[in-house]
């Protein structure tokens, strides 16, 4: 009893010009057959409605027609600058017209004063906190040490050359350590944190907000703040130091191995030496500045891809721009703290004596 496509000629010329079963396909009321000139016959079955008929020859063709006739309307979330609760800073400048990049430095300082409200009132999503620290710890945890391990041995092999020429080599693990602690290693966690982590916090939130799943949390009275942001940023907060440490013992280690391995220089002398020329205040600045940078990273992040716009291509845009303006800030907030912390002179190096 099922009903069959014909295009009115002979049931012999049917099989050639039209084979296979019928189909129903969900279509927009009033849209025709594809293949116009197709009739329905021996239908016992009214049609539901909504459904067209269609032979499978015809199925590509006919939702690209219906895909072109069905009308067009947004299909994005709620820009970020239209929603009830934006605040009126960010309303204002949007209103003015001015450059993209200049909307999203003033959205990314309110999401931060935000997202330290939230912490701060205890407003904490800590299941989202523990799969955001999941994918910024552990997961970024190898290629981090990796490239720790290949840049202490790299620095190991000018600080070792240089300083024999000098006599200096027992002074090799004190450099190397206050170099790594107090600039290497920070900046290189935060680059990965920044390549890896940070990209996938723009690009998740890119494209949430351009397929409208911003609206629905908005809809299930649920701040996208609370939910979303929040845990990336406390994750990247907590994340960010731990990395520093593992990154710099793995630094440390690798500098030890290749000094004792190919230049001679035995391990307990590097060691010796770092021990001497390292203080708790190093250690201490280190961390901080690991704070600062896995925190500017997570903000910038999430902040333009909450202000993404534009389908696909905004949300490849917004990644981009996201890891270039992180590696930006970051460089600029190192000169900063490295200013603030070791202005002046220092006597480090007076403990190798």
């Amino acid at each position: 009893g099922a009903m069959q496509c014909s295009s009115g000629r002979a049931a012999s010329s049917f099989s050639a010009s039209c084979s296979g079963q019928a189909q129903f396909l969900p279509v927009t009321p009033g849209v025709p057959c594809i293949a116009g000139r197709h009739a329905w016959r021996g239908s016992e079955f009214p049609l539901p409605p909504r459904v067209q008929p269609i032979c499978q020859r015809h199925v590509q063709a006919s939702s690209v027609a219906i895909a072109a006739d069905e009308p067009r309307g947004r299909t994005e979330s709620t820009p970020y600058e239209d929603l009830p609760d934006t605040p009126v800073i960010l309303k204002k400048v949007s209103a003015l017209k001015l450059p993209k990049w200049f909307f999203r430095s003033v959205a990314c300082a309110v999401l931060t004063g935000q997202v330290v409200v939230r912490i701060c009132q205890g407003k904490i999503h800590w299941k989202n906190t523990l799969e955001q620290l999941k994918l910024v710890g552990p997961s970024s945890l190898g290629v981090a040490l990796l490239t720790a391990g290949f840049v202490g041995m790299v620095f190991t092999i000018q600080f070792v050359r240089e300083f024999a020429k000098l006599g200096l080599t027992r002074s090799v693990g004190g450099v190397m350590a206050l170099a790594l602690a107090r600039e290497l290693t920070p900046v290189i966690t935060s680059i990965i944190l920044a390549g890896r982590v940070g990209s996938a916090f723009a690009a998740e939130l890119g494209t949430m907000q351009v397929s409208e799943q911003m609206d629905s949390l908005r809809v299930l009275y649920t701040d996208p703040v609370d939910y979303l942001v929040t845990p990336r940023v406390l994750a990247s907060m907590i994340a960010g130091p731990i990395l520093n440490v593992l990154c710099f013992c793995m630094g440390i280690g690798a500098s030890v191995l290749l000094a004792d391995l190919v230049y001679g220089v035995p391990a307990n002398v590097i060691v010796d030496s770092a021990r001497r020329a390292l203080t708790s205040y190093d250690v201490l600045t280190s961390m901080c500045k690991s704070w600062v940078f896995g925190t500017i990273v997570a903000v910038i992040s999430c902040a333009w891809g909450f202000t993404t716009t534009g389908g696909a291509k905004g949300v490849g845009e917004s990644t981009t721009s996201a890891v270039v303006i992180s590696l930006v800030a970051i460089f600029m907030a190192d000169f900063v703290l490295s200013f603030a912390f070791y202005q002046g002179q220092g006597d480090a190096l007076k403990q190798l004596k």
